[in-house]
Order: C-alpha cells, then structure tokens, then sequence
C-alpha cells in the first residue's frame, strides 16, 4: 500500500500512456499482484493503491476522506487475517461502574462499635477488612485490564465528535457535487483548529496536574513511543536463557532482595509502663482518623490488603469510625507487631 504516483494508468482495463506507467502495470502482471483501489484518491486520479499476491485477502475497502488538510483521500479496507493479540487475564475495578452510594450504604449500616466489641486488635481488622471487601464485591464489578472500553481519547469530547461527523457529511455531499470544494476545506479548517485546541489543552492539564497524579501523566507519554520495552528473556547463573514469566520475575526479585542491606535488628518493644496515664488526649479520634484518610492518592494502585485507596476515601464518613477503633486498640494493647506480620506496615 501507498503512493505511487502514476495517474496515467487506468486500473479499469490495466492500460497506460507513459513507459514507466506500462513497465509497472508489467512488473504486477509478472508478479502476480491485485490492485484494489478503484476510486480517485487525488483530485481524478489513482495515485494511493492497495496491492496484494490474493484477491480474497483484502475486502470492504472503501475512499473517503481526508485527514486533515491532506490533498489525498483515506484509503479504509479490511485483511482477512487472523493476527495474534495478546490478551491479558488481569482483571482490575472497574470504578466507571462502581455504585458507591450502594457501598457507602452496606458499610454504613454496621453496628462497629457492637461487633468490635470483646475482639482483639487482629479480629478487629479481619472484621473490618472482610465486612468492607464484601461490600465491595457486591457494588463494584470487575472488568479485564486490556478492554477496549475507555480507549477513546481524552481530548475527544462530544463537541468534537459532532464536529467531525460533519466533516464526514461535508466530504460525502461535496464528492456528490452538493458543496463547492471552498466550502468542504472551511469545515475542515474548523474541524482540525478544535481539535489542535482540545489536544493542547490535554497537554496542558496533565502537565500542570502531575503532582496530584503523575499515572496520567506517564501514561500518555508512553502512548507516545513508537516501541514498547518488554522485559526479558533474561540469562540465569547457568548461562540459560528464561523466558517465562513466573521464573523472569523470581530471578529480578532475587536479584533486588540481594542489593538490599539487612537490618541489624527489628524495631525495639515499645513497653507501656502504665496503661492508666494514657489520657483523653492521647486517645485516636475519628476526625484524626478522616484527616489522614482525606490525603489518600486515589491514583495509587490497591495494597496486599485488596483495599483500594479510591474506596476509603469515597467511604471517609462510613470508615474512620471503625478505623479510629482499631488504631486505639493498637494502641492500649501494643499488639500493632500482629497487623504487620504479612503486610507491608510502617511503624511511625
């Protein structure tokens, strides 16, 4: 497919006036090669083609517009081929979907202080974290990480959708003599002017937000690369090449935990001497507990605990309370070491 440039020949009997013209139509004779395209692509002639070795391979090809402010027409035609897509098993919230007065509903309506009551600090967040992972599985679906649903631009609102349907409708009415040429090129102008506009005003927002969400930001830029990195195959110890997954990932995690340096010891036994001078004031409240809740970064991926930054703080108001409980709980008791053992915890 492309341009060749020779507006001479006449694809509907295989003829031409010029040498070169004549040598091509013998270098696709000789070839055995089909040549699709049968409409103009440039003014009256047929300069863009289509060829391929199989007549059947390439179907419902059709000339439309231009793109842009382009003298030559699009070219849109289908190959019947099966290519190989890779898919993706992840499956991820899909929070476009997600029904969060539902959730806000289901959480809100537990008891807390009853059912925490006479628990331990540990039983008191496996009940919490279970009561909130139900409730969520019943009000947010999940979809898979490579749909194709929510692909569309960001850029591309319903003004500029309209504005390019009737760029499509112009082409259509001026290739059928209803509009002058003049008038086609002005709703093109129109149509390409917005859109330049709404894509530099994309830019400009991701660019001025990056600090409150820089996985926007990186994500575009990368949609930008021609090439995509893949990891791998890598070279083990015993000079073999790995190419699986599972054993990639394995021999990169052996690789970071070496470069690590190991902590001399663990965090010290924090010994509460007496447990009545803890005061009013020392107590954990729910305001506090809403403080640091309201700071969350919904951009941020869910942790090991399944709970995803975008829901606590959807849930500020449902949350705190039963949270504020577990913390004071910590607290009095000094069992926190039992919360940290399999999740990633930071003592402060």
């Amino acid at each position: 497919m492309g341009d060749f440039n020779y507006p001479d020949i006449c694809w509907e009997t295989n003829t031409a006036r010029h040498r070169l013209s004549n040598k091509f139509l013998d270098c696709i004779g000789d070839n055995f090669l089909f040549q699709k395209v049968e409409k103009a692509t440039r003014g009256e002639a047929v300069l863009d083609l289509v060829l391929t070795n199989r007549e059947e391979l390439v179907e419902n090809l059709k000339v439309e517009d231009s793109i842009g402010d382009s003298d030559h027409e699009i070219i849109e035609f289908m190959i019947l081929r099966k290519g190989r897509r890779e898919t993706s098993t992840i499956e991820v919230m899909d929070f476009r979907k997600a029904d969060f007065d539902k959730l806000r509903e289901l959480v809100g309506k537990v008891p807390w202080e009853a059912r925490l009551k006479g628990k331990t600090t540990e039983e008191s967040w496996k009940y919490f974290q279970g009561t909130l992972l139900r409730a969520q599985k019943q009000t947010i679906p999940l979809c898979r990480k490579d749909r194709k649903y929510g692909k569309r631009p960001a850029w591309l609102n319903k003004e500029i959708l309209h504005d390019l349907k009737i760029k499509k409708e112009s082409y259509k009415k001026w290739k059928l003599g209803q509009l002058t040429k003049d008038e086609y090129r002005q709703a093109t102008r129109e149509c390409r002017g917005k859109i330049r506009k709404a894509k530099a005003q994309n830019e400009i927002k991701l660019a001025t937000g990056i600090k409150g969400n820089k996985k926007t930001f990186y994500k575009y830029i990368k949609s930008k690369r021609k090439t995509k990195d893949r990891v791998g195959p890598l070279l083990s110890e015993e000079g073999e090449a790995v190419t699986g997954n599972l054993e990639m990932a394995e021999m990169l995690n052996d690789f970071f935990v070496s470069v690590f340096t190991e902590k001399s010891g663990g965090v010290p036994n924090v010994v509460n001497t007496s447990r009545e001078r803890v005061s009013l004031e020392d107590r954990i409240h729910k305001e506090q507990v809403k403080n640091h809740l309201g700071k969350l970064d919904v951009s941020k991926s869910l942790g090991p605990d399944e709970m995803h930054p975008r829901i606590l703080k959807e849930l500020i108001e449902e949350v705190s309370e039963p949270l504020a409980m577990i913390f004071e709980k910590s607290w009095q008791t000094g069992d926190s070491r039992r919360l940290e053992k399999g999740k990633y915890c930071t003592q402060l």
